[in-house]
């Protein structure tokens, strides 16, 4: 909502490595556009920026961070008006979403699962990724890091399978951190099996299961994917209730503190149309791409 409610009043947008494809990129059409991007065959695919930078983000922020601090004595620019249009948007939004957020309903919402798990883990000490899909599009929204690099998000769309290597790789980083993996039974039947490998290289990792019986609310699926954690070495419970989910979290978590991997099969109801992010983009549409350039 919030990105909805700014872009759509912004005469500049700035664009950090976004691909600008349908979507949020079809709604800043017309406005003033600047791309950046380490890779030059992501310009101008979708949209048709204004201007354009070929570089590393981190860099190009950085450089252009030093600019603005020159051109303010250092100081910068305050806009208290912004900051409180923010967290006017953000009250709002959290306060239609929140019946959701805190259902009771059984088979439980996933909203309410990860909900739960952001209050219940320690933030700031956690490293989370997500599976595409629905396990991205009910986490990414509400999920609050409040560390750099405390949440990797992977764009439009990722390798279905890819969040148990990459969550492995991210508690190799920082193993200090509680790393998470957020996946529906879908992504897990693709790579699932490695989860074994996290328990025989002592990799220990927390693997958060949406368990809703099906794939994209077609391919019917099936299984008990806490008895597979402990088949393979690890700590697996099945939740089934809402009121399990916090006491289910803190036995896992305690179990990945040992130097065990957890997995938590969350028994959830399948995602509904009406939860859709699309509902802020009433005007989405699909920008006119500009011929293929010979690069």
């Amino acid at each position: 909502q919030a990105a909805a409610h700014f872009s759509d009043k912004a005469d500049l947008v700035f664009c950090i490595g976004a691909s600008l494809q349908r979507g949020a990129g079809a709604e800043i059409s017309g406005k003033i556009i600047i791309q950046v991007d380490v890779d030059e065959h992501y310009i101008n695919r979708i949209q048709v920026s204004d201007y354009v930078i070929i570089g590393d983000a981190k860099l190009v922020l950085r450089q252009a961070i030093d600019e603005i601090k020159k051109q303010t004595n250092t100081r910068g620019r305050k806009n208290e008006a912004v900051v409180k249009e923010i967290g006017k948007v953000k009250k709002e939004f959290l306060k239609e979403w929140m019946p959701l957020l805190t259902s009771n309903e059984v088979p439980i919402n996933p909203l309410r699962v990860y909900w739960d798990l952001m209050h219940t883990v320690d933030v700031k000490n956690t490293i989370i990724t997500h599976e595409p899909g629905s396990a991205r599009n009910h986490l990414c929204p509400f999920w609050e890091a409040v560390t750099p690099r405390g949440y990797l998000g992977w764009g439009g769309h990722s390798g279905l399978g890819s969040s148990m290597g990459l969550t492995m790789g991210a508690k190799l980083a920082r193993p200090e951190c509680l790393a998470i993996q957020v996946t529906g039974d879908g992504g897990f039947g693709y790579t699932g099996l490695d989860f074994e490998t996290s328990v025989r290289e002592k990799i220990p990792i927390l693997t958060i299961v949406n368990n809703n019986l099906s794939i994209s609310g077609g391919v019917r699926l099936s299984g008990n994917y806490a008895d597979v954690a402990e088949a393979l070495g690890g700590y697996g419970e099945r939740v089934e209730k809402p009121d399990e989910i916090i006491p289910a979290i803190k036995r896992a978590k305690k179990s990945v503190d040992s130097g065990r991997s957890a997995l938590l099969d969350m028994m959830c109801r399948p995602p509904r149309r009406t939860e859709n992010m699309s509902r802020y983009w009433p005007n989405l549409r699909s920008a006119q791409a500009p011929p293929p350039v010979n690069v």
